[in-house]
C-alpha cells in the first residue's frame, strides 16, 4: 500500500536515523502547537480582549452621551489618562480596511472579538507591533482610539514556538550523536566487507552495542575461515602439482635413453601432463601471489599487446578509454588473467581483440574473437572449473583441463568483479570482459 514510499526514503543509514529522530520531533511540535498552543494562547487573547472592552464601552458611551463635539472631546479627554486609552475625535485618517499581519497569532482573534461586542467599529488596525488602533462611528464623526497591544494579547506567543523548535534542534543533535556513534561500528563492518569482497584486508575491530559486536565478531570469524580454506586450497593444489613433477621428470628423463619414435607418443603423454600441472598451479595462484598496488590499466593492456606482437600472434588493440591514472590492482593477476583470455580467443579463432575501460567506479577489460563462441546456456558451465566445452568450440583447436575460465572468474572475484561472457558484436565470436571494482 505504501510501497511507493520507498522511492523517497533515504538510502543511508545515516539519514534513516536523522529521519527516525527528526520526524517525530517536528510532529510532537507541531501537535502541540496547533493543538495546545494555539487553542490556549486564542482563549486567553478572548479574555484580555473582552476585558478591554469594558473600557471601549465606556469611553464610546461617554462620547455618545455629549451633546457637542467640544463637549465629547472634552468628556474623553478626562478619560484618556485614566484608561490609557489615546483617543482622536474626529479622527482625521480612517483605516479602509482592517489591518492584521500575515504571522500575527492571536491578531484574529482580537479583531473577532472586538467586533463581537462594538456594532460601532469601522475598522481595525493591528499593524503596529506594540499598537491597536480601533475607529469607532460615533454622532460627532469617526472616533480613533489606540492602546497597548499587551492589553489584549499574551506578550510575545511566538517565544514559545521559538523555544520548542531550538530546544527540540538542541536535543535531536544530541542524540544523533549518540546514535551515530551506535551507527558508526555497523558502517565500518560494511566498508570492511566491501573492501574484502574486492580483495583487500582492512583491519576492523568489533565496537558498540552487544549486537553490533556479535555482528562484528561473526564477519570475522567467517573471514578469517574463507582465508583458511582458501590457503589449504593453495597449498594443497601447490603440493600435489610440486610432487608429480618429480615422477614426470624421471619418465622424461628415462623416455630419453628409448628410440625416438618409440618414446614420441609418450613424450606427448609427458607434455600434456605437465601442461595440466601449470594449470593447477595457475588456479592454485589466481587468488593467491603478488598484492594491490597502483597500476594504470592501459599499460597491461599495452603489455599484452607487445608480446602478442612479438610472437605474431593477429592480436589488436580495440579501444583504450578513460583516465590514464593509476588503479588499485593485483598487476601480475590481472596479466594472467588477460593472457589466458587471449590464448582461448586465439586457441578457437584466427584473430583477436583485446580493449579497456576506466570509469570511478570500474575497471573494464575485454578480449573478443572471431571463433564459434559459446552458446548463452552454456555461460555458467564455461566459468565452472574442470569444465570442458569443446563441442561448443572446436574440437581440434587444442585441449585444456578446463581452468582457463575459472581462473579468470576467481582472479576477477578477487578484486571485487566479475568475469562476464556475451556475443561479440565486431567479430561475432566471444567477448569475455573482465569487470573489476574499484
Amino acid at each position: 500500500m505504501f510501497g511507493w514510499l520507498k522511492n523517497y526514503m533515504p538510502r543511508g543509514i545515516y539519514a534513516r536515523a536523522a529521519l527516525i529522530l527528526v520526524l517525530p520531533v517536528l510532529l510532537l511540535q507541531l501537535l502541540v502547537s496547533v493543538v495546545f498552543i494555539q487553542r490556549h494562547f486564542e482563549g486567553v487573547t478572548r479574555l484580555m480582549t473582552s476585558a478591554m472592552n469594558i473600557d471601549l464601552r465606556f469611553l464610546l458611551e461617554t462620547a455618545e452621551a455629549a451633546q457637542t463635539l467640544d463637549a465629547a472631546r472634552l468628556a474623553i479627554a478626562q478619560l484618556d489618562t485614566p484608561l490609557e486609552i489615546r483617543t482622536q475625535l474626529p479622527a482625521t485618517e480612517v483605516a479602509t480596511a482592517d489591518l492584521v499581519p500575515a504571522f500575527d497569532l492571536t491578531g484574529a482573534t482580537v479583531v473577532e472579538t472586538l467586533r463581537d461586542e462594538f456594532n460601532e467599529v469601522l475598522t481595525i488596525s493591528l499593524a503596529s507591533r506594540n499598537r491597536v488602533s480601533v475607529w469607532f462611528q460615533t454622532p460627532h464623526g469617526p472616533m480613533l482610539t489606540e492602546f497597548s497591544r499587551k492589553r489584549v494579547s499574551a506578550s510575545n506567543p511566538h517565544q514559545l514556538l521559538v523555544i520548542m523548535v531550538v530546544l527540540g534542534a538542541l536535543m535531536t543533535a544530541v542524540a544523533y550523536i549518540f546514535l551515530r556513534n551506535q551507527l558508526r561500528p555497523i558502517k565500518r563492518m560494511a566498508n570492511a566487507a566491501t573492501d574484502y569482497g574486492k580483495g583487500r584486508i582492512t583491519p576492523f575491530t568489533p565496537t558498540g552495542a552487544i549486537e553490533v559486536r556479535a555482528a562484528g565478531t561473526a564477519f570475522l570469524d567467517m573471514r578469517n575461515r574463507l582465508e583458511r580454506q582458501t590457503q589449504s586450497r593453495t597449498m594443497m593444489l601447490s603440493g600435489v602439482s610440486h610432487d608429480l613433477r618429480t615422477p614426470l621428470t624421471r619418465m622424461r628423463l628415462g623416455l630419453s635413453f628409448i628410440d625416438n619414435e618409440e618414446a614420441a607418443p609418450l613424450l606427448r603423454d609427458v607434455d600434456d601432463m605437465e601442461r595440466l600441472l601449470d594449470a593447477f598451479l595457475d588456479f592454485a595462484r589466481s587468488d593467491a601471489g603478488d598484492s594491490r598496488e597502483p597500476t594504470v590499466p592501459s599499460d597491461i593492456v599495452k603489455a599484452v599487446l607487445a608480446d602478442a606482437e612479438r610472437m605474431g600472434q593477429p592480436l589488436t588493440s580495440d579501444r583504450l578509454e578513460g583516465p590514464n591514472d593509476p588503479v588499485s590492482l593485483r598487476p601480475l593477476a590481472v596479466r594472467r588473467a588477460l593472457d589466458n583470455l587471449v590464448g582461448n580467443a586465439l586457441r578457437y579463432g584466427t584473430q583477436a581483440k583485446i580493449g579497456v575501460s576506466v570509469t570511478d567506479r570500474a575497471v573494464r577489460f575485454w578480449v573478443e574473437d572471431d571463433g564459434p563462441g559459446i552458446p548463452p546456456d552454456r555461460f555458467e558451465d564455461a566459468i565452472s572449473p574442470f569444465v570442458r566445452l569443446d563441442p561448443a568450440r572446436n574440437q581440434n583447436a587444442g585441449s585444456g583441463v578446463g581452468l582457463g575460465l575459472s581462473i579468470v572468474a576467481d582472479i576477477a572475484r578477487t578484486h571485487g568483479g566479475v568475469l562476464r561472457l556475451g556475443e561479440s558484436d565486431a567479430l561475432g565470436g566471444l567477448k569475455a570482459e573482465l569487470v573489476l571494482a574499484r
